[in-house]
């Protein structure tokens, strides 16, 4: 019986250092710049896009604004499509048992 006090013990130790890291991962951001800076992409290390921006010379300059919203919204359901993707191979996997929350891939 101790020893399995023990264990849930260390599970919620575990749950906390996580919860901490997921809040840390979200105020970390990185840019990403591609055609020699034309174009970047500013992202939460949890890869939520926060931020795009595109030259003015690529495209229409009274549309640039409209796109990159447009870009970050296409974004926003694509990762949760592959959310919901991954969620349901993780209930194959488990043989359909569900993780305790806050214990998700």
């Amino acid at each position: 019986m101790a020893d399995f006090l023990g264990m849930m013990k260390q599970a919620a130790q575990l749950q906390s250092k996580m919860k901490e890291m997921q809040a840390e991962l979200d105020r970390v951001e990185v840019e990403g710049i591609s055609g020699g800076g034309l174009v970047s992409v500013r992202m939460s290390a949890k890869m939520e896009v926060r931020a795009i921006k595109i030259d003015p010379s690529l495209v229409k300059a009274d549309e640039v604004g409209v796109l990159e919203d447009l870009l970050v919204s296409a974004h926003a359901d694509a990762h949760r499509k592959a959310e919901a993707a991954m969620q349901e191979k993780m209930k194959l996997l488990t043989g359909g048992l569900s993780l305790p929350p806050g214990l998700g891939l």
